[in-house]
């Protein structure tokens, strides 16, 4: 089932990631040195290649 971009941030946030800024739609979010862009357009879903992008930053910087 594909993730929203609010779903994604959670999921960001439940593991320790920081919002640095917010710019339009896009959230930046930080973790010691790493920084990831999520975009929260209301409630659709994030394409696939971007969904698995984010998941698979979230697996390694845990």
């Amino acid at each position: 089932m594909p993730l929203t971009g609010k779903a994604m941030l959670k999921l960001y946030l439940q593991n320790g990631w920081i919002i640095d800024r917010i710019n339009g739609s896009h959230y930046i979010v930080v973790k010691g040195r790493g920084r990831e862009t999520i975009p929260v357009h209301s409630n659709r879903d994030l394409p696939k290649g971007t969904e698995g992008k984010l998941l698979k930053n979230l697996r390694s910087n845990q």
